[in-house]
């Protein structure tokens, strides 16, 4: 992923802390973010084309994820 979507994403990221209500439907791509990049580098170093310390960051990055699905559950839809 190139620096500018990253950056992006960390925005977007942002957005959804100051007001998760309003932002709960961003949850959503952001849950496939995030597994989507910590499932891809277990893949890499399970295949040994990545170093498993990097497995430190995909870990965070997967516990990150867990965190979007059990906020957007946790969070109320939006009535207005």
């Amino acid at each position: 992923m190139g620096f500018g979507a990253a950056l992006a994403w960390q925005i977007a990221f942002l957005f959804i802390a100051r007001d998760p209500v309003r932002y709960r439907p961003l949850m959503i791509p952001s849950i496939i973010e995030k597994f989507s990049y910590g499932g891809a580098v277990v893949i890499l170093v399970l295949q040994g084309r990545m170093h498993s310390s990097d497995l430190v960051f995909a870990g965070m990055d997967l516990v990150l994820g867990v965190l979007f699905v059990m906020a957007y559950f946790r969070t109320p839809q939006r009535t207005s």
